[in-house]
């Protein structure tokens, strides 16, 4: 008899204790939304991130976190230790916005202006990130309100230039890594969330294994032969060669990658070449990106691409030469991590609503966490419900439906707690 009661007094206290947090979640809904708002009007770009960090840092100072700053330039973690000893678990958030000029018509729209590689542009969170931090924020203040239910430490890492630093500058998971992020304490597991808006506000998408893609960034540097424009016979055309390399480049996708057994891109986001309309110039400049979720089909690509840039310039009188920047590795969640958290987010999202993905050729520099510890990286929704079309991600319009934040800061406690709990 005592063992009953004992053991219904525990399923008691448990429920309180989660009907606690769940209040919690549910109050801090108004200030997850204002801060949000804010960091979406005030974005800074990679490695810029000054005003963004200090905010953060403020409030995880004032939940009597251990902060610490300036961690790969701007980052800022908080480390929060449980009353009861245990495993470290740490949760990622990225907070770099983007060079993109907000078109949408919202009270707090982004009015921010800078110059980026030499070229005037509005500073955007296009992608999300500012939603992360919210995310984060809340999530911390939620949980440092319930050291008595931790078992061990959680560190709240808030992750500057994930979109990639500026040319010539370090950053990102990487230097966070570097500089010793998952250590002291010695992180055991990680996981992170990205928004998205095309998936509709309460679903989440999961994957195990590779689910987002290895990130390359290439320049290419076609050198011709300076010429009057009327007179092409009289020089060589870079930029000629430039259409025929990039053209060329889309047929080791179309003809020799084999896309049933993933896929790829190419794509060349950026051509540099001339002064005017009159003068051929002497060099183009092509800056693009391959994506890449198999071993063998990214060094195929790499090779192919070396090879046809090279030659082609050679056909037509010219030369050219790839340099090549590594920018992510394949984000890949650990297949048992993965298993073991699907409980939880059953728990907060519904079973119907988390569901499984395929692997998609965006990239993640959360990554190279993965490839230190064992992490898990889901997507949450935050299309408007009703909506059938949404704007992609990194584009002038688009948006996120406040409505989808708070399943994001229940997912991130349920996992964590449950993590802990169960380690």
């Amino acid at each position: 008899m005592k063992i009953v009661f004992g053991f219904i007094l525990s399923l008691l206290f448990v429920a309180q204790a989660q009907n606690s947090i769940a209040l919690d979640i549910t109050e801090i809904e108004e200030k997850l939304i204002e801060w949000r708002h804010d960091f979406h009007q005030y974005p800074e770009l990679s490695n810029r991130e000054f005003k963004t960090a200090e905010k953060i840092a403020k409030h995880l100072e004032s939940l009597g976190l251990e902060v610490q700053t300036g961690i790969a330039k701007t980052g800022v973690v908080g480390i929060l230790k449980g009353d009861n000893p245990g495993k470290v678990v740490a949760l990622r958030a990225d907070i770099d916005a983007l060079p993109v000029t907000e078109r949408n018509d919202l009270a707090f729209k982004s009015e921010v202006r800078t110059t980026f590689l030499n070229t005037e542009t509005g500073v955007m969170h296009a992608c999300g990130h500012d939603t992360h931090i919210a995310i984060l924020m809340a999530t911390a203040e939620v949980l440092s309100k319930h050291k008595d239910k931790i078992n061990g430490t959680i560190k709240f890492i808030f992750q500057p230039a994930e979109e990639g630093p500026p040319p010539g500058e370090e950053g990102g998971a990487k230097l966070m890594i570097k500089e010793g992020v998952l250590e002291n304490p010695k992180v055991d597991a990680i996981f992170g969330l990205h928004i998205n808006s095309e998936t509709p506000v309460g679903t989440i998408k999961y994957k195990t294994g590779g689910i987002m893609a290895a990130v390359e960034r290439f320049v290419v540097n076609v050198k011709g032969k300076q010429t009057h424009g009327s007179q092409p016979w009289s020089g060589v055309d870079p930029v000629l060669i430039s259409a025929k390399i990039i053209d060329g480049f889309q047929t080791i996708i179309s003809r020799e990658s084999n896309l049933t057994k993933a896929p790829a891109v190419i794509t060349v986001g950026k051509i540099t070449a001339g002064t005017r309309f009159n003068i051929i110039p002497e060099s183009v400049e092509l800056i693009g990106t391959v994506r890449t979720l198999d071993a063998d089909m990214r060094e195929l690509i790499i090779k192919r691409m070396d090879e046809m840039a090279h030659d082609i310039a050679t056909a037509y009188g010219g030369e050219a030469v790839i340099d090549w920047q590594n920018n992510t590795v394949v984000t890949y969640n650990d297949p048992g991590l993965t298993t073991q958290i699907l409980p939880s987010l059953y728990q907060v999202a519904g079973e119907e609503n988390v569901q499984l993905m395929k692997a998609t050729t965006g990239g993640e520099d959360f990554s190279y966490f993965q490839e230190v510890v064992p992490g898990v990286y889901f997507f949450l929704g935050g299309m408007t419900p009703g909506e059938t079309e949404a704007f992609p991600h990194h584009t002038p319009d688009f948006k996120i439906d406040d409505s989808g934040l708070l399943l994001g800061v229940k997912a991130f406690t349920q996992i964590t707690l449950d993590y802990l709990n169960n380690n």
